[in-house]
């Protein structure tokens, strides 16, 4: 009995390592097309989308939408990626406009203001709206959004399922990046030269995600290349700087504000982001890793 348990243990942990090394090791093979993801198909920017109406008065333009060819690997279409995650749009308000009166069923979002001026209202909670505000945006709470701002209100904006069994939070959450600190030590200082802000989490609220943080990569530094397997959907969009140059499978492309990419889920495609600038590079960053305990 002792034997086969030690001989059970032994093989889990070699099995652990073969992931581990597959997963943070570089492919040394040539492109090949027949294997190797298109890697065009996963990186997007919203200036190329069609614009679509939401909340009564915003309009977005999807950056990622949801997967609907079956094959996470092979998208229809360019952007059309998401396997987890329902969609991740740019949306704009109009300059003294609101949305209409909104309550999310099956879904809940978060918010992230890129630019302008204006409120989030709930039957409880008002709070102002500026450039570095992140919301989590709850299931089953109506709320709206109005600009009073002299320009239009920008915001990017991920929608995620709401998982059976998940108990949403009762009121939005506001957190303003510009009045949280770079984290120094843990998983936000990774990959060589990550570096971040831990803004929501599923201890938060998130549903389906579980990481939505503000990232930034200093000038001249790279991001050590690695790869992720098909339960991780992780996304990358540049907000600030003047660009990044993402390293995605055997390809390099510039990435500039408002370019986002999603790391291809197939536990050898490598990706790396390198900032070859004399500024810092930032980036809003969002991932789901793994089935996990819903709150309840």
């Amino acid at each position: 009995m002792f034997r086969k348990v030690f001989t059970f243990v032994v093989m889990a942990i070699l099995l652990l390592s073969a992931v581990s090394i597959a997963q943070n090791s570089l492919d040394s093979r040539p492109l090949d097309i027949e294997k190797d993801p298109d890697i065009e198909l996963f990186i997007s920017n919203w200036e190329r989308s069609i614009p679509f109406n939401t909340h009564g008065n915003m309009t977005e333009r999807a950056i990622f939408s949801k997967l609907t060819s079956g094959d996470q690997l092979k998208p229809a279409r360019k952007g059309e990626v998401l396997k987890f995650i329902n969609r991740f749009s740019y949306a704009i308000i109009g300059e003294g406009d609101s949305t209409s009166p909104t309550t999310l069923k099956g879904e809940q979002e978060i918010l992230y203001i890129n630019s302008g001026q204006g409120f989030i209202k709930t039957k409880n909670t008002t709070a102002e709206l500026s450039k570095g505000i992140f919301v989590l945006v709850p299931a089953d709470c109506e709320f709206t959004i109005t600009n009073t701002g002299g320009s239009l209100l920008t915001l990017y904006l991920i929608c995620e399922p709401v998982p059976s069994g998940f108990r949403p939070n009762d009121d939005i959450l506001v957190k303003d990046e510009n009045r949280m600190t770079l984290r120094d030590s843990g998983y936000l200082t990774v990959h060589w030269s990550h570096n971040g802000k831990n803004i929501f989490t599923v201890a938060d609220g998130l549903g389906t995600l579980e990481i939505v943080n503000f990232l930034s990569a200093d000038a001249m530094t790279i991001g050590q290349p690695h790869s992720h397997g098909e339960t991780i959907e992780e996304v990358w969009t540049v907000l600030e700087g003047e660009r990044n140059l993402a390293f995605l499978g055997k390809e390099i492309l510039w990435q500039y504000p408002g370019t986002a990419y999603k790391v291809p889920p197939t536990g050898y495609t490598p990706h790396s982001n390198i900032n070859t600038t004399k500024e810092p590079v930032r980036f809003l960053y969002f991932a789901r890793f793994r089935d996990h305990e819903v709150r309840k």
